[in-house]
């Protein structure tokens, strides 16, 4: 079972991209197989367009049907997630998220935004048929800064937030269930022998 990660910045380097990168950290460390979508690299026409058959697209969407977790990270702006992130979203099935748990992610400038994650992000994950939606994590400018030296650095408040939901994420999505661990591999039917 995988994560997948999606980053819904412009920019390549952006405080929603540090939370997405913390939480990358920590699924690893616990062992999660963990991929990655920055809507930035897919091509922009394709997005614009809505060109369903071009490769980068395909391979976003393949991405996303693969995975058993989503995380997805966002900007806000104007009290709403980025444009990017609508695009992506936009161009995926209607039942693209069926049966997956989903973890929304987002930062703004001011805790007045906050909201946008339940009014305009988790609507659209709900209408995806998202599984599960975590409850989201909204960090303000205060709460993922920048060093002199160019590295981001999370709010004690947001590191244990962050901790709690990928605990979630790991044990009760990306764990396999007792079943699962001890359930035999299929067998074909030409390689069963039978004495009597």
């Amino acid at each position: 079972m995988s994560a997948l990660l999606i980053a819904g910045s412009p920019s390549e380097r952006s405080r929603s991209a540090a939370l997405l990168d913390a939480v990358a950290q920590r699924l690893q460390v616990r062992g999660a197989l963990v991929d990655r979508i920055h809507i930035r690299d897919l091509s922009p026409q394709a997005l614009l367009l809505a060109d369903f058959g071009h490769p980068t697209v395909v391979n976003a969407v393949d991405q996303v049907a693969q995975a058993s977790v989503l995380v997805v990270s966002t900007p806000v702006y104007k009290a709403a997630y980025s444009g990017v992130l609508k695009v992506f979203l936009d161009l995926l099935p209607q039942t693209a998220l069926k049966g997956k748990t989903v973890l929304p992610l987002a930062t703004g400038g001011s805790p007045h935004h906050m909201l946008a994650l339940d009014y305009a992000l988790r609507p659209v994950l709900q209408s995806l048929g998202a599984k599960g939606i975590l409850p989201g994590i909204y960090a303000t400018d205060a709460q993922v800064t920048l060093s002199p030296e160019g590295a981001y650095h999370l709010h004690a408040d947001i590191a244990t937030r962050l901790d709690d939901a990928v605990n979630v994420l790991v044990t009760e999505n990306l764990r396999p269930s007792p079943a699962q661990a001890t359930r035999f591999a299929p067998v074909h039917f030409s390689q069963v022998r039978c004495s009597v």
